[in-house]
C-alpha cells in the first residue's frame, strides 16, 4: 500500500491554523465561564465578581495580619486569618459578599441604590458555615442613607447576628427585643461615632434561612433610625472576627432587589410603606382548649406579598393544628404564614385562618398583631 506523504509546509500550515482554532476557543471559554470563581484574594480590600452580579471583598481594615478569602461560585470562605484583636473593640475586618454599592465598588447589574419607598420586597437567601476556634459573628448588614451615594459611610447601618461566638456584642445597649420576619431578636441599638447602628441580634445559631430584607428595613424606619424617603444602598452578608476565623464560610448568597412601585416619599400607600391592617380574632373555648379563628384585613391601596402575621400567644397556650396558614412555632412568638398558592392579601382584601389550640389557666386573647412586621388595628 502507497505510503501518503504530506509536504511540510502543508502540515505547518494545518498547525498554526489548528493553533489559531484553539487560541480562539480558549478565549471564548474564558469569556464565559465563572472566572472570578475559585479565586483567592488577600489584598487588604480586594474583590472579585461572582455569578456575574455580586461581589466578594476581603476588607480587612482593623489588622495588619494576612487575611485571604476564597470566591466560590456560590459565596466564600475564609481561607487565612492570622492575628487577633481585642475582643472589647472593633473586629478585624468583615470579609462579605453583598448586592448594592460599597465604597464605590457597585455589583454588576444592581439595582441600588434605591429609594425604600419604590421597593415592594428584596427576597434574599443566606447560608453559613461555623467554626469553634475563633471569636466572631456571622453578621448580615443592610444599609440606609438620605441620599443615594455609592461612595463612604451610610448614615444608619442595619445588622442581623446570625450567629456570635466569644465575649462579643453589638454596638450600644440592648433596648428590647422584636418580632421581626417571623423571629424572635434581641435588638440592640446605638452609634460608633460615623453612623448608627441597629442590630437584631438571634438567641441562637442560623445556619440558614431566606427572607425579606424589607422586613427589617421597615421595623427600623418605624423605630425613626431611617425614613421611607431613604435609599437603600447595600445588602451584605459575612463575618467579622475577632480571633482567627479561617474556615468560616458563606456557602451561599442571594439577594433581589423588586422595585417599579411608587416612587413619591409622600405616599402613604407606596410599597415601601407597609400598609394598614385590620385583624379579627374570634375564639371558641371550652376548658383546656379553643379554636380561634382570624382575618387579616389590609387597608392599604398596594396588596400585601408573602403576608406573615406575628402576635405572641399569651402564657400556657399553644398550638395544635392550624388551617389555611402555617403557625410557628407551637407557643410564645409566634408566626401565621400564607399558604404558597395564596401568599398575597389584595389591596382592600382579606385573608382568614384559624387553628385548634391548648391552654392552662385563665384563657386571654393576643393584645398585639404585626402584619410584615407593621401593627395592624384589632376589630
Amino acid at each position: 500500500m502507497p505510503r501518503l506523504r504530506h509536504h511540510p509546509r502543508t502540515l505547518r500550515a494545518v498547525s498554526a491554523a489548528l493553533l489559531t482554532a484553539l487560541a480562539a476557543l480558549a478565549a471564548m471559554l474564558t469569556a464565559t465561564a465563572p472566572a472570578q470563581a475559585d479565586t483567592t484574594i488577600c489584598e487588604e480590600f480586594g474583590s472579585t465578581v461572582i455569578q456575574g452580579r455580586y461581589v466578594v471583598q476581603n476588607n480587612r481594615w482593623g489588622t495588619g495580619a494576612t487575611q485571604c478569602v476564597t470566591a466560590t461560585d456560590s459565596g466564600f470562605r475564609i481561607t487565612q486569618a492570622d492575628g487577633s484583636v481585642p475582643t472589647n473593640g472593633a473586629p478585624k475586618s468583615y470579609p462579605s459578599v453583598f448586592n448594592g454599592c460599597h465604597y464605590t465598588n457597585c455589583s454588576p447589574g444592581t439595582a441600588l441604590p434605591a429609594r425604600i419607598s419604590g421597593i415592594s420586597s428584596a427576597p434574599s437567601s443566606i447560608s453559613y458555615s461555623y467554626v469553634n476556634n475563633a471569636v466572631y459573628n456571622a453578621s448580615y448588614d443592610i444599609w440606609l442613607d438620605p441620599t443615594p451615594r455609592t461612595d463612604g459611610v451610610n448614615r444608619t447601618e442595619i445588622m442581623i447576628w446570625f450567629n456570635r461566638v466569644g465575649p462579643i456584642q453589638p454596638i450600644g445597649s440592648q433596648v428590647g427585643t422584636a418580632n421581626v420576619a417571623g423571629r424572635t431578636w434581641e435588638v440592640w441599638s446605638g452609634g460608633n461615632g460615623t453612623n448608627d447602628v441597629l442590630s437584631f441580634v438571634a438567641p441562637s445559631a442560623i445556619g440558614s434561612w431566606s427572607f425579606d430584607v424589607m422586613d427589617f428595613v421597615r421595623e427600623t424606619v418605624a423605630r425613626g433610625m431611617a425614613g421611607n424617603d431613604w435609599y437603600l444602598t447595600s445588602i451584605q452578608a459575612g463575618f467579622e472576627p475577632w480571633q482567627n476565623g479561617a474556615g468560616l464560610a458563606v456557602n451561599s448568597f442571594s439577594s433581589t432587589v423588586n422595585t417599579g412601585g411608587s416612587q413619591n416619599p409622600g405616599d402613604p400607600n407606596g410599597p415601601g410603606t407597609p400598609a394598614a391592617c385590620t385583624v379579627s380574632y374570634a375564639t371558641n373555648v371550652w376548658p383546656g382548649g379553643f379554636t380561634a379563628n382570624v382575618t387579616v384585613t389590609n387597608n392599604g391601596s398596594a396588596p400585601v406579598d408573602g403576608w406573615r402575621l406575628g402576635f405572641t400567644l399569651p402564657p400556657g397556650q399553644s398550638v395544635v393544628h392550624a388551617w389555611n396558614a402555617s403557625v410557628t412555632p407551637s407557643s410564645g412568638a409566634v408566626t401565621a404564614t400564607g399558604p404558597a398558592d395564596n401568599p398575597r392579601i389584595a389591596a382592600g382584601g382579606s385573608q382568614t385562618f384559624g387553628f385548634q389550640g391548648t391552654y392552662s389557666g385563665s384563657f386571654a386573647q393576643p393584645d398585639t398583631f404585626q402584619l410584615n412586621g407593621t401593627s395592624c388595628r384589632t376589630a
